[in-house]
């Protein structure tokens, strides 16, 4: 019964996602920019592809560089840097427009509970995340089958679950703040501030270089997805995400109470 929930829930953010065009306007926007990037980063002129045999034909010895690695590793950072747009864009409206429409009440004094409700949308614009970036592991796909040595398939699998992970828990936060606002711009905004302090901790920390500094790296969403990234897979970093994705859905599920303890 809570599984059919859920997933009825998903379904009709699915319905509305994809009835707007707003979703397909951002999905565009997203493979048009990866993909410039996947091109520049593997063949233009201050490509991988174009260093690497620039510095053999001026016979510097460059060592042992796995290209395939390199390039991963430099295509997931800009995957991650356009998540920081591209995440507040897809999350501003999951409660916002339920407020603006007006129907937030009826969720709310459902039967269903919020925690359900929250789950639904979650899925629902993971799977959205997701639809947006399988046409990188095509090209991914064309580019590692000329690698030697082959890269093993689970490490960019490994790294397609590093983005998503990171969406699944950015894009909770995004919820609980689209809960408390009926302006999708001002949730979109707030989310945006929210994405980047994290991306601050993350520099912070590094900057520190101390006790403390590695202290702050143990909440640091950045540190574990450049682990899983790089193929790194700990128990404490998968705990991490699933931590955020929790405390998004609480701090929601207790927005939508208080919604509905006000309307009372």
């Amino acid at each position: 019964m809570l599984i059919s929930n859920i997933i009825a829930i998903a379904q009709k953010e699915l319905q509305s996602y994809f009835a707007s065009p707003l979703a397909y306007v951002v999905a565009a926007v997203f493979w048009f920019i990866s993909g410039l990037f996947f091109v520049e980063i593997l063949i233009g002129e201050q490509g991988i592809i174009q260093q690497v045999a620039l510095s053999e034909q001026m016979g510097i010895s460059i060592g042992s560089v796995d290209v395939a690695t390199e390039f991963l590793n430099s295509f997931f950072a800009i995957l991650e840097s356009l998540s920081l747009f591209i995440i507040p864009i897809l999350s501003m409206g999951l409660y916002a427009e339920e407020r603006k429409q007006g129907t937030l009440e009826l969720l709310a004094t459902s039967p269903i509970t919020n925690w359900i409700v929250a789950l639904g949308k979650l899925l629902a614009v993971i799977i959205l995340f997701i639809f947006m970036i399988l046409p990188s592991l095509l090209y991914e796909a064309i580019a590692f089958s000329a690698s030697d040595p082959p890269m093993p398939t689970t490490v960019p699998l490994l790294a397609h679950l590093a983005l998503i992970l990171l969406a699944a828990a950015l894009l909770s936060l995004g919820m609980f703040i689209s809960s408390l606002t009926n302006s999708t711009i001002l949730a979109a905004i707030l989310t945006f501030v929210v994405i980047l302090s994290l991306w601050m901790i993350d520099l912070i920390a590094n900057n520190l270089g101390s006790i403390l500094g590695a202290n702050i790296k143990y909440i640091s969403l950045l540190e574990s997805y450049r682990n899983l990234v790089q193929g790194i897979v700990t128990i404490s970093d998968l705990l991490l995400f699933l931590s955020y994705v929790f405390l998004g859905l609480f701090l929601t599920a207790q927005s939508i109470n208080l919604f509905r303890y006000n309307r009372q």
